[in-house]
């Protein structure tokens, strides 16, 4: 599943959801356009983990769930918990970070 945000209110997503990948971005950010296909590619070969969508400069509260400070920013979530970020532009990098919570 992927869900992109209409609202401050990833910690909800979070909360309701064992896994949760989710990427931050801009509308600015070249990097954060490259990714967001292998993103949504990678949501729709694991079911089991719920994909997000956020604007890192719309939602200021979502963003401080992972700390993000540089864009594109992919944060990993489990049982409602931070577990790893990877700001990166390297798809290697967050198909890593996803296997990580697939696996569990």
């Amino acid at each position: 599943m992927i869900l992109e945000l209409e609202k401050d209110n990833l910690q909800e997503i979070i909360d309701s959801n064992t896994n949760v990948v989710v990427q931050y971005s801009a509308s600015w950010c070249g990097n954060c356009r490259i990714m967001k296909p292998k993103f949504k590619k990678e949501a729709s070969a694991h079911e089991n983990i719920t994909f997000v969508i956020a604007d890192a400069e719309k939602f200021p509260e979502s963003r401080k769930l992972a700390n993000v400070d540089n864009l594109p920013t992919f944060a990993s979530f489990e049982q409602g918990k931070f577990k790893n970020q990877v700001q990166t532009n390297k798809y290697d990098l967050l198909k890593e970070l996803i296997s990580e919570v697939a696996n569990n």
